[in-house]
């Protein structure tokens, strides 16, 4: 049953008392509003459709935030990068509404913000990552939202973030001059060994001793970025690099920032400026592919799950093609 009482101030409240619903109470400047609003809830209760939204209403998107952040992200692979970002989020204006308040609106002015000094695809992943958080406030911290997420009015543009840089084998030679060069004293092995494995930075960083085995010429990747373990073969020369460094769980103890440094050190004075240190996962797998191995075997040292993820990074050109096409017009 719902009840009107003008308050000291002027304004009506509405109050609304239902055995087994919640108690509502709404303030509104004239008395027609709180009895339409009154009237509307007690119908919707009547047909059993009513959302208690006064938790959302009581909630900003900022606690929202970092109730996620402090409870969800801490058990993802990249909680570091990902709280980064939802630190970033909850400096934002947007952050201060509450959640019955954010609109469409709201979040095209953030697109707006981030983009400056932002690619498209980075903006994409600050507004794909609070639209997961709206879900999960749904889903895990039963917080009562629309059913329409305002995040799902806004359109992401298509985003074509194909690269094409693969070293070639004048570029691969500057390169693992420069790093032998450099005074990180692992870098020309670390990068030996991402070129001829396709590794990742952390599988490589992770790799234990004892997760090798240089009898049978193998190596496994523990938790990789697919939440699974990789074991793929290795060279003869990926071995030789590995027997440098007998000591310690682990074969590269390399900081970050120390790596970022002297990568970028060493890739400048190889004339190199355009190529990223994941190239070289673009790079094993293209040659891999140019040498015969199939797109199967590729994938499964690589660890990409399907082919159409390896195919983002294949970096196969006309040129490449060239001599197998001449052998094809040259058989009799």
């Amino acid at each position: 049953m719902s009840s009107l009482r003008k308050l000291r101030s002027g304004k009506w409240q509405v109050a609304i008392r239902r055995k087994d619903q919640p108690d509502i109470y709404k303030t509104f400047k004239e008395k027609g509003l709180a009895s339409k609003f009154g009237k509307d809830v007690e119908a919707r209760m009547e047909r059993n459709i009513f959302e208690d939204y006064s938790g959302a209403a009581a909630t900003t998107l900022k606690d929202l935030i970092c109730k996620y952040r402090d409870e969800i992200v801490p058990d993802q692979k990249a909680a570091k990068q990902t709280t980064h970002k939802l630190n970033l989020l909850a400096r934002q204006k947007i952050a201060y509404l509450n959640l019955m308040q954010v609109k469409a609106s709201h979040i095209y002015e953030l697109k707006k913000t981030l983009s400056e000094g932002r690619k498209p695809k980075t903006v994409n992943i600050y507004i794909m990552l609070l639209a997961m958080i709206w879900k999960t406030a749904k889903r895990n911290f039963n917080i009562a939202l629309p059913a329409e997420s305002p995040f799902s009015l806004v359109a992401l543009p298509k985003v074509d973030d194909t690269r094409s840089r693969v070293l070639g084998s004048e570029e691969r030679k500057r390169l693992l001059k420069a790093a032998a060069e450099s005074k990180l004293l692992q870098l020309h092995d670390f990068i030996q060994f991402a070129l001829m494995t396709g590794a990742r930075y952390g599988e490589i960083t992770r790799l234990r001793r004892e997760d090798t085995d240089f009898d049978k010429k193998i190596c496994t990747f523990r938790d990789t970025k697919n939440s699974s373990d990789r074991t793929i073969p290795i060279a003869d020369d990926v071995i030789t690099i590995l027997k440098r460094y007998p000591f310690g769980e682990t074969f590269f103890r390399i900081k970050t920032d120390s790596f970022r440094f002297y990568w970028k050190q060493a890739r400048a004075k190889a004339g190199l400026k355009d190529f990223r240190f994941h190239d070289c996962r673009a790079t094993f797998c293209t040659l891999a592919l140019l040498n015969g191995m199939s797109e199967t075997a590729v994938a499964a040292i690589s660890g990409h799950r399907d082919l159409k993820m390896l195919k983002k990074y294949l970096r196969i050109k006309p040129a490449d093609l060239l001599d197998s096409v001449n052998r094809i017009v040259n058989l009799k």
